[in-house]
């Protein structure tokens, strides 16, 4: 399946979605405090995406029960909300959030800590924010897709942490995911050539322990197999003048 080249026009629709998405993302994070659980968050985000005259993405996407995903501790990704699961002091929440806005999609995630946590979660948030911004400067015209994986695995292993294998980064644009699939592990200078046009969601999950996971019983929610914490920030990028622009910026 080719890789779309979007027009400048449809990049500006794009733009719109993510703005969206950026907007209600801050919000919830706003939101993240000791004692409230994952439920709400996800009450919250649909009430602000549907203000936005927008719609949640990932609510019943492949069945999906909820407009966002909420990743706590050791959940990777898709951790679906829930009335009893409160956040308590030292957790650390992955929020995911997907929005359609007139026919185009914007996707972005962030890890939230509630409270005070300790210096190696600390670390791993903060390398796994640094991974998502030197892949990010890899999109420009003329690298490689994989150049984007490699310089995201380089920074995180050098900390001690691990990139998750099974999920990956994608395209997106008019619908939630395209082509290309974006490892966030590799060598580089292998794949398609990046071009102008181009739009990529980047989100780098990684783990404090192994790369490895699980996915549990409920079909969706995915731990890491140690138990240990992950974390997942994630933009969506496109290529303009052949470098990268961020269009979930707040």
């Amino acid at each position: 399946m080719a890789i779309y080249i979007y027009n400048e026009d449809e990049i500006n629709r794009v733009e719109d979605a993510c703005r969206i998405t950026a907007a209600v993302l801050e919000e919830l994070g706003k939101n993240v405090v000791e004692g409230i659980s994952t439920f709400e968050l996800d009450r919250i985000a649909r009430d602000l995406i549907r203000k936005s005259n927008a719609i949640p993405a990932f609510l019943g996407y492949k069945g999906y029960p909820a407009a966002i995903c909420t990743s706590v501790n050791e959940v990777v990704v898709h951790g679906i909300p829930h009335r009893n699961q409160i956040l308590r002091k030292g957790d650390i929440v992955g929020i995911d959030i997907g929005v359609k806005f007139k026919d185009f999609f914007g996707d972005a995630a962030k890890t939230f800590i509630v409270g005070k946590v300790n210096n190696k979660v600390k670390k791993l948030l903060e390398v796994t924010k640094e991974a998502l911004e030197l892949g990010i400067l890899q999109c420009k015209d003329g690298n490689h897709l994989t150049d984007i994986s490699h310089v995201i695995e380089s920074h995180v292993v050098q900390w001690g942490f691990q990139p998750v294998h099974e999920f990956v980064g994608h395209g997106i644009g008019r619908n939630m995911h395209e082509e290309p699939s974006i490892p966030n592990f590799g060598k580089p200078g292998k794949g398609p050539v990046i071009k102008t046009g181009m739009i990529f969601a980047i989100e780098p999950m990684i783990n404090e322990g192994t790369y490895q996971v699980e996915i549990l019983d409920d079909g969706w929610t995915t731990v890491t197999k140690d138990r240990k914490n992950s974390a997942h920030f994630e933009n969506t990028v496109a290529v303009v003048n052949g470098i990268p622009k961020i269009l979930t910026k707040v």
